[in-house]
């Protein structure tokens, strides 16, 4: 055979493969673009024959709304459409961390609305406002039956303006007038930086809007300027994500230039990218910890997924929520917006946790979780076994506590917080937070305060004997077996009684957390809990002086060799790549 042909045919059979897939796919696009076209047609149609001729009334904007919301419904829970009314709400959760107002966190009780802390240093606070009082109204609008979006709605608004607030105090029978005058509030993304004991810096990381990895990277400054680092902790716990790019800004402060932090690849080839670390790393060789559970997210998944990968530090707490998914804001028509999944993420080991299956729901129509016999076994870099589909698993796991049915009726009561207030009001100071305690006297007094409070809440046992009984009532089993039941709940209400002591070391925690929180505010609040942090403490004994573990956790020796491995996956499950 000629071979100058032969080239000569592979080009040609080349050419003509090329040209079929272009055709193909402009096909594709052109068909795609033509539904789109129609049915946004017929929509219009609807919606127009609708408004115009409807029997009732119609409000267009929410007919609009109701149809949009419907359409992402099928979709999953990330997507959504922001209406323009609802874009300054957006921003401050997804964007930035500042916005004009009095500086206080509020929360609504029996169709009334509180304030439930004041910021330090902000006008609520300047003007002597406290827990527990009452927000009457604001600009002469009452607040009575306002949801709290209502009114953080109404104590928002520019910088320097004033604001008119009718306020009823704890200790005062008449409502007080007040005028306040607004300013930026900014909520950190970084709420708490210390450095404890044995030169181990704490950074407490809440949310990664703007700037998060530029606080992140001054509290770590901030910790070398005072001496020797000998490990670092980062607790993302509760951290509900925010910027992709802040968490690999805060990943490039510990990582090499120029490694693979994540990729994102969506449907769009245009949404698929990677991004790597873009610096020199700050600490490059501190030991590093981070603190996760089961209220870490997106962003938070990203930056401890990616450390674990890269085999850079240490996953303690409990396994992570599992959101594999990216979003992108798209401006539409008339100031609106809409925000849309365009891609999922994948670690550097090549693994997507997203957790939940937003394509199939079961019988009730609830997204299902990623079956364990689907999930796919990855290698980190120094060869460990890691898992997709279900979140980051910690290297240590550590269980949050979980509290009492009575901790948790005292709380949903408001009675903790109610006593907190009453103690602010006689006691004008207390010890520093980390020094504070409730010891038996105060704790004695708080359940003297309780007596003729109502907090009534049920146990697993009373429920489960609750149901036993009514089925052997519906079963008409013999009325001896019924009284017998019956007696069997009233000596479990009785031992309830004992429940404020069987539970006070418990209670006493939540208790002065919040009697701290009224004199040091949120950072009162956080240094309080150090003491009682099961995490936080296994994160500190990992980092101490002796950190073997450490680096054989790290190197995946022994038990450490395999994260998070599914019960259901056999011995001999071999790795993903």
């Amino acid at each position: 055979m000629n071979p100058s042909k032969h080239v000569f045919d592979v080009k040609r059979i080349t050419v003509l493969a090329v040209a079929v897939l272009f055709f193909s796919a402009f096909v594709a696009v052109k068909d795609d673009l033509f539904l789109i076209s129609k049915n946004l047609d017929i929509f219009s149609a609807v919606y127009r024959q609708i408004s115009l001729n409807y029997v009732d009334e119609t409000d267009p904007n929410l007919l609009i709304k109701t149809a949009v919301d419907a359409m992402l419904d099928d979709l999953d829970p990330y997507t959504e459409y922001v209406q323009e009314t609802d874009i300054e709400e957006y921003k401050l959760k997804y964007v930035d961390t500042k916005y004009g107002g009095i500086g206080a966190a509020i929360f609504e009780r029996d169709g009334h609305i509180f304030l439930s802390e004041p910021y330090a240093g902000y006008p609520a606070d300047e003007a002597g406002l406290a827990a527990g009082d009452e927000v009457v109204s604001i600009n002469g609008i009452t607040l009575e039956n306002k949801s709290t979006a209502e009114a953080s709605h109404l104590l928002r608004g520019a910088e320097h303006s004033k604001i008119q607030l009718l306020i009823k105090k704890i200790e005062k029978t008449d409502p007080i007038s007040l005028t306040l005058t607004r300013k930026i509030v900014r909520q950190p993304n970084v709420s708490h930086s210390v450095l404890l004991d044995g030169g181990i810096g704490y950074i407490k990381l809440d949310k990664f809007l703007e700037q998060s990895a530029k606080e992140v990277e001054t509290a770590l400054y901030s910790f070398q300027e005072k001496g020797e680092l000998n490990g670092l902790i980062i607790d993302l716990r509760d951290n509900g994500g925010g910027i992709l790019q802040e968490a690999v800004k805060v990943v490039s402060l510990f990582i090499p230039q120029g490694e693979l932090v994540v990729s994102q690849k969506g449907k769009n080839a245009t949404k698929t990218h990677s991004y790597r670390t873009i610096a020199k790393p700050a600490a490059p060789e501190v030991p590093l910890a981070i603190l996760i559970n089961g209220r870490s997210a997106s962003a938070a998944e990203i930056v401890a997924g990616a450390l674990q990968d890269l085999d850079r530090a240490v996953i303690i707490g409990e396994r992570s929520f599992g959101k594999g998914l990216v979003q992108q804001t798209f401006n539409i028509p008339y100031n609106n917006l809409v925000k849309v999944t365009v891609a999922k993420y994948y670690t550097p080991a090549g693994r997507c946790i997203q957790a939940l299956d937003f394509v199939h729901r079961d019988s009730n129509g609830s997204y299902m979780r990623v079956s364990d016999s689907l999930l796919n076994a990855f290698n980190t870099k120094s060869g460990r076994v890691v898992y997709d589909g279900s979140g980051i698993y910690p290297d240590i796991t550590v269980p949050e506590p979980q509290y009492s049915p009575i901790t948790r009726a005292l709380s949903e009561h408001y009675l903790i917080f109610d006593y907190a207030t009453a103690f602010r009001q006689s006691h004008p100071r207390i010890t520093d937070a980390d020094k504070f305690e409730v010891d038996e006297t105060l704790y004695t007094d708080f359940i003297n305060f309780l007596k003729d409070k109502d907090y009534q809440y049920a146990t697993k046992t009373e429920t489960s004997l609750r149901a036993l009984k009514a089925v052997a009532e519906i079963e008409r089993k013999p009325e001896e077996l019924i009284q017998e039941l019956g007696a069997l709940s009233q000596k479990i209400h009785q031992s309830k009684q004992q429940d404020l002591l069987t539970h006070r070391e418990e209670i006493k925690k939540v208790l002065g957390s919040e009697i701290v929180s009224r004199y040091y505010y949120k950072n009162g609040r956080t240094t309080f809990s150090f003491r009682y942090d099961d995490q936080l403490h296994r994160a500190k004994a990992l980092l101490s002086k002796d950190t073997a573990e450490y680096y054989s956790i790290l190197a995946g020796e022994g038990k450490y060799k395999t994260i998070g491995r599914p019960e259901t996956f056999l011995a001999s499950a071999e790795t993903a790549n």
